[in-house]
């Protein structure tokens, strides 16, 4: 009796692995969404570990009895709890390993659409500096910017001097530099922003 206690308890120690490997597992889904998001251009720590928190345990729902009779049916000596642990243990690692690649496949996106939002931006400064009434020359390097469509049109404002009114143009990325920017009157991006949402 003594003996299969025992035997028992070394096989749920040795197959204690699932639970511990989630936890540390949502904590770096958390931090590797949030340096590497897996959509749009940023995403908090929690959000990301809100989705590896559902998808760990989705897959841990689907997969580890299926994965885990696969395991059973290689090593008949395994108990089922046992291979349904390694089976979880091995589900929670691949949302993680899914998330980093899916970080690193969007990554390039992200960058491309800084670019061009740091090109909009020079774009626009130029333009401001040039053409603007003088009030809003001086505040030329002081932009606020709106991506109406990201990566491709931009709305970029200045403040005038005593910061009460602000002058916008428009940004067309992919024009030549001389018709790529509008002036687009006096509201602000904040304004302008709630009419598009």
């Amino acid at each position: 009796m003594d003996g299969g206690w025992l035997a028992r308890a070394r096989w749920r120690w040795r197959g204690a692995l699932l639970w511990p490997t989630f936890a540390v597992a949502v904590v770096l889904d958390g931090a590797i969404a949030h340096e590497r998001p897996l959509v749009g251009d940023s995403q908090s720590f929690f959000g990301g570990l809100l989705l590896g928190l559902i998808f760990s345990l989705l897959a841990v729902l689907f997969c580890s009895r299926p994965l885990g009779g696969a395991l059973r049916r290689r090593r008949r000596d395994l108990p089922v709890d046992v291979a349904r642990n390694y089976a979880g243990t091995v589900a929670v690692l691949t949302v993680t390993l899914a998330i980093v690649v899916a970080g690193l496949v969007h990554h390039p996106a992200i960058v491309a659409q800084q670019r061009t939002l740091d090109d909009a931006v020079a774009r626009a400064e130029a333009f401001i500096g040039a053409r603007a009434p003088d009030e809003f020359r001086v505040n030329a390097s002081h932009t606020d910017a709106y991506a109406i469509q990201p990566g491709s049109i931009y709305r970029v404002c200045v403040p005038d001097r005593a910061g009460t009114r602000t002058y916008c143009v428009v940004v067309k990325e992919g024009l030549p530099l001389s018709q790529s920017v509008i002036p687009d009157g006096y509201e602000p991006n904040s304004v302008f922003a709630q009419g598009t949402n």
